[in-house]
This record gives structure tokens, C-alpha cells and sequence, in this order.
């Protein structure tokens, strides 16, 4: 790390809703500023003129502050390097794109697509690298200019020098080589007048204080391209470090295989920010410790020499176990505010029932279907035990209506369970699986005392007068 706090940002393009992907990014950068005390810039990458909406944009800043994170510098909270979109600084890019071609540094490329294409599959099946060869490389100024008069619309290429040698030492894959002969000169600004990844990302990095350009492993060949353009105009390098990508389960790409896995999906199925931050932070990345951790100790703890150089599997299964370690660390207040938000049919009931449910069910609700589940089971009286009928029939109808018998007279649920074992004979998992299946409908879930308290006698005793009737059907 540098001697100076880092600044590190995140650059989005508003082309639509955050994925995880995007998060991860943004987590990691997070982390790494606030690490060390350091800053994050948020900047919107807006070049994209058919598919960029200022719609797109708003969602994804709100969905990062749902998320938990912060940022102090950005388009809706401004700073000393605006404006944030780039699409608002065309001016700036334009004062580069002409110093670079007054010094000869770039040139005007007017090959179309078909014959770059064309010259593209021929290197590939003569067995070469793919770069450009160069055609318009050797155009003087005066034949340039005439086409140009001519209304022609070339893109600028960036010179690469042959014997270029172009080396850094990145953070997370360590001392990286690259030739400009494997490179070719490199296209910086389109034939829109719109200037190119390469490019605007680079100078804006530079131009905004950004120490720490902490990216995906996709953007690995991008770095050698943007070091060469920021030395070639005397602007400040970053340290770059790429970490690896997240595959989906087959090791397909993750964005295109589970397209739908976004931030505002993820709320919609009722995870919390705590649960999807401790998960992203692990893949790739690991800890000293695996335990959980709020937003400040995760970034104490994070540490970029801690990442692997092989892609990161997306788990859905680990990603439920980081949820049940979130919400198990939810006041019961903030446990009801959550069910209340994702399920409509439990805002509606009073609050003194809604606490006797949550303090019953908490300990098996991982997501808000979970408490649906539950509500259904316990809050209403139209059980289906039909699955179960095999289980009621073994323990019989004599069971059932023992078990009735033994209500009225029971203080709580223990001395109601000793009773039916006395009466029954019944014990361990023949006692207490068809006292469940009678309770709940469900051969797992909360303690029996708490549906004992939940329910109340009364139904209980409607309950097992069902169960009692199912098992003594043929």
C-alpha cells in the first residue's frame, strides 16, 4: 500500500440494475479505502449514449446505500474533481485527445468495421494475436485532414511503439509483462466523437486523485493500454490490482447464467445487506478468522494480499448461511420491521400477536418465505396433514385423543407431554413427531413449548381432534 491514505472508486455504467458482480466491486474498493482511512469516489461511466438512463444511475446509488456503503465524492454528492458523469466531461477528454495528436501520439484510423473484422479472422487463422495492423498508421496529416473535410468520421488510434516493454506489479497477480508488438496501437476515441474505455477511464482516474484502481481480472489487459496513455501525458499512475472473477456453479460467467442476481432481487427476497456483504467479501478473499462482521470489521480485516489468483464460485448455499448469521443477530424489533416490510399479510396483524409469532418462529426463519410458511402453519386453522397421514395413522386415533384428554389440566407444554407419554406409552420420536405434525403441520420447526404458548389450548385441542380424525381414516 502507499505511504498516503488510499483512493480507490467505483465506476459504473447506468445500463442497468447493480448485479452482485458490480457489488462484489464495489465492496472491494470500499474495503480498501476505509481499510486505511483512505476516500471513495463514485464516478458514473456514462459513454454509452443508447443504453446509459440517469433512471439506471439512481437505482444503482440507492441500491449501494442500501447495500452500506458510503462515498465521498460523487455525482449526487459532488467533490473537488466534477463533474462525475462522464458524459459531462467531453472537454476534458478533448484537450488529451488533441495534445495526444499534435504530438503525434495518435492518429485518425478510418477503417470500417467489416475490414478491421476482415484483417481480425485472418491473423487468427494465420495463428497471430489479434491486433491492428497499422493500415492508417502511416496517413499524413494533409490526407487525414481532406477526409475529413470529406465527411468522413474516423476513430483516433493511440501509437504503440513496437519495442514498448510495459511492466507493473499488480496487487493481487503480482509482477505483470506486456509487449506493445502484442498490443498494437489501440483505438482511444470512437468515430462518435465518444472516447473509449481505455481512455476515459484512465484519465479520469488520474485527473481525480485515484491511487488504487482495484478492478476484476477482466480488465488485467486493459492496464497496460491505460499506463501507456497516462505516461504519454505525464499523468500519475495508479496502482492497479485485478481480482478474479465469480463464476456460477459450472463455471459459466456469472452475469450471463444468473442474469436476474441483483442487489434490488436479493432485497426483494428479503437478504440483508450484512449477509450479502459478509459473502462477497469471502469470495475471492479470505480472513484470518470466518466469522461474521459488521461493516467495520470487515474493512479492519480486509487485506488485498489475501485474495486468490482463482476464480470465485458463486454458493448460493453459503450465501444462505451468512443470511441466518444476519438476521440471528436482528433485535427482535428489527426482526418484525423486516418481516413487516417483505410480508404484507404480517404488517396486518396487531403487534402483541405479531410478537408472540416472531418470538415462537425466529430461530427458523432464514428469509421471509420462511415466515409465510409459519404464519400459514401456526396463524390459521386449515392445516394439511394429508402429506403426514402414514405418521398419524402409526401413532393412532387412541393417541390423539389421550393427548386431548391431557390439555385441560396442563399447566405448560411439559407437563402436557408427560401426560400423553402416560397415557400412551409413547416416547422420544413416537411422543413428540405426532405431537408436532398435530401442532404445526410440519415434522420440524420451533420448540414445542413456544407453539404450546403460541396457540393456546383451544386450538391446540381443534388440532389434535384433526389429527385424531385423520388417523383413523382407512
Amino acid at each position: 500500500m502507499s505511504e498516503l491514505p488510499p483512493v480507490t472508486r467505483f465506476a459504473p455504467s447506468p445500463t442497468g440494475r447493480l448485479h452482485v458482480g458490480n457489488a462484489r466491486t464495489a465492496l472491494f474498493n470500499w474495503l480498501l479505502a476505509r481499510h486505511a482511512q483512505g476516500r471513495m469516489i463514485i464516478r458514473i461511466e456514462d459513454t454509452d449514449r443508447e443504453r446509459s438512463r440517469p433512471e439506471h444511475e439512481q437505482a444503482m446509488l440507492q441500491d449501494l446505500r442500501w447495500f452500506g456503503l458510503d462515498w465521498d465524492e460523487g455525482p449526487d454528492r459532488g467533490g473537488a474533481h466534477a463533474p462525475y458523469r462522464q458524459s459531462e466531461r467531453a472537454e476534458v477528454y478533448a484537450r488529451h485527445f488533441q495534445e495526444l495528436t499534435e504530438r503525434g501520439l495518435a492518429y485518425p484510423c478510418f477503417c470500417s468495421p467489416q475490414a478491421l473484422a476482415l484483417s481480425r479472422k485472418a491473423q487468427l487463422a494465420a495463428g497471430k494475436p489479434p491486433r491492428y495492423d497499422g493500415s492508417c498508421a502511416r496517413l499524413s496529416r494533409e490526407d487525414a485532414a481532406r477526409r475529413i473535410a470529406a465527411g468522413e468520421m474516423p476513430t483516433l488510434r493511440f501509437r504503440v511503439p513496437e519495442d514498448a516493454v510495459i511492466e507493473f506489479e499488480d496487487m493481487v497477480f503480482g509482477r505483470q509483462v506486456f509487449r506493445g508488438a502484442e498490443i498494437g496501437d489501440f483505438i482511444i476515441r470512437r468515430a462518435d466523437g465518444t472516447p473509449s474505455f481505455f481512455f476515459s477511464n484512465a484519465v479520469d482516474d488520474a485527473l481525480m486523485g485515484v491511487t488504487h484502481a482495484f478492478r476484476g481480472e477482466d480488465h488485467l489487459a486493459n492496464t497496460p493500454r491505460q499506463i501507456m496513455l497516462l505516461e504519454a501525458l505525464g499523468l500519475r499512475v495508479p496502482r492497479y490490482g485485478h481480482f478474479p472473477l465469480v463464476k456460477d456453479s459450472d463455471g459459466g460467467p456469472l452475469s450471463k447464467r444468473l442474469g436476474s442476481l441483483g442487489l434490488a432481487d436479493l432485497r426483494a427476497q428479503g437478504y440483508l445487506p450484512l449477509a450479502i456483504a459478509n459473502y462477497l467479501a469471502r469470495l475471492g478473499h479470505s480472513f484470518a478468522e470466518e466469522r461474521f462482521r459488521d461493516m467495520r470489521e470487515l474493512a479492519e480485516d480486509f487485506d488485498a494480499a489475501r485474495f486468490g489468483r482463482a476464480p470465485a464460485k458463486y454458493d448460493a448455499a453459503q450465501l444462505l448461511h451468512w443470511q441466518k448469521e444476519a438476521v440471528g443477530r436482528l433485535s427482535d424489533e428489527a426482526f418484525d420491521e423486516w418481516l413487516a416490510e417483505h410480508l404484507q399479510a404480517y404488517a396486518g396483524i396487531a403487534p402483541e400477536r405479531r410478537c408472540e409469532f416472531v418470538a415462537a418462529i425466529r430461530d427458523n426463519v432464514v428469509l421471509p418465505q420462511d415466515a409465510a410458511a409459519w404464519m400459514n402453519a401456526l396463524l390459521e386453522d386449515a392445516l394439511d396433514l394429508e402429506a403426514y397421514r402414514d405418521e398419524l395413522r402409526a401413532a393412532g386415533a387412541s393417541f390423539f385423543d389421550a393427548a386431548r384428554e391431557a390439555v385441560a389440566t396442563a399447566e405448560d407444554f411439559s407437563a402436557f407431554a408427560r401426560a400423553v407419554a402416560a397415557a400412551t406409552g409413547a416416547k422420544g420420536k413416537a411422543l413428540y413427531l405426532p405431537l408436532r405434525l398435530a401442532f404445526s403441520g410440519m415434522p420440524h420447526g420451533p420448540e414445542m413449548a413456544r407453539l404450546w404458548q403460541l396457540l393456546g389450548k383451544e386450538r391446540i385441542e381443534r388440532r389434535l381432534a384433526r389429527a385424531a380424525q385423520l388417523a383413523e381414516r382407512q
